[in-house]
């Protein structure tokens, strides 16, 4: 009878603090995060460096999202910068990390599942250390050009540059900077359109 009562009371708790939970998080309960006018991110699934992250007007963050910003680990010291820009949509389950800076800018729209970090482990056989007690390293800062589209499930890492306008198709990994009006995909991604002005339509690059 007792299991049964506790049971009971768990399960009435637990969806009161469910219901008075907010769903979405915005300038007045941002949990640290700048948040500008009109912009909103859903409850994250972990939130690092709070204080590093700035998300600028009428942008959003879709459910679940791991938002990370880390200015130290093990024994390193960083400066870590995470800025989401104007008019700015990323999907659910969205992993942002930073030790260097990570600049999303203007209007950008970013699917799910997405996976951007300008930082590393270190993986060096030679100091029989286990990866994660390992330094980090970055080859630089990543920044994604104005009304850039972001597939499903694609990876950004270290040091790339996205120019505006650009398209980066589903599942592609991004390991070298684009120019503007590129059009790229695979792994690791490379171009296969860019935008002819004069046609006004994507060109293809490869045969």
């Amino acid at each position: 009878m007792m299991n049964f009562l506790k049971r009971k009371m768990v399960n009435y708790l637990s969806s009161f603090f469910q219901k008075i939970e907010p769903k979405y998080y915005n300038q007045n309960n941002s949990l640290g995060i700048k948040v500008g006018i009109n912009s909103f991110f859903e409850k994250p699934k972990i939130l690092d460096g709070e204080g590093y992250i700035e998300i600028k007007d009428n942008s959003s963050i879709g459910h679940t999202a791991w938002l990370g910003a880390f200015d130290k680990y093990l024994n390193q010291s960083f400066s870590p910068k995470i800025v989401i820009s104007n008019n700015v949509r990323i999907g659910n389950y969205a992993c942002i990390t930073a030790i260097d800076e990570i600049l999303i800018n203007d209007g950008c729209l970013l699917s799910e599942y997405v996976y951007i970090s300008d930082h590393y482990h270190g993986f060096d056989p030679t100091i029989d250390l286990p990866l994660k007690d390992q330094p980090l390293f970055s080859k630089g800062k990543i920044e994604i050009g104005e009304n850039t589209f972001i597939g499903y499930r694609v990876t950004i890492l270290s040091g790339v540059k996205l120019g505006k306008n650009c398209v980066v198709g589903a599942h592609s990994v991004v390991t070298k900077s684009f120019p503007d009006y590129s059009m790229i995909a695979g792994s690791p991604a490379r171009l296969i359109k860019t935008f002819d002005f004069n046609s006004r339509s994507w060109k293809n690059e490869i045969n």
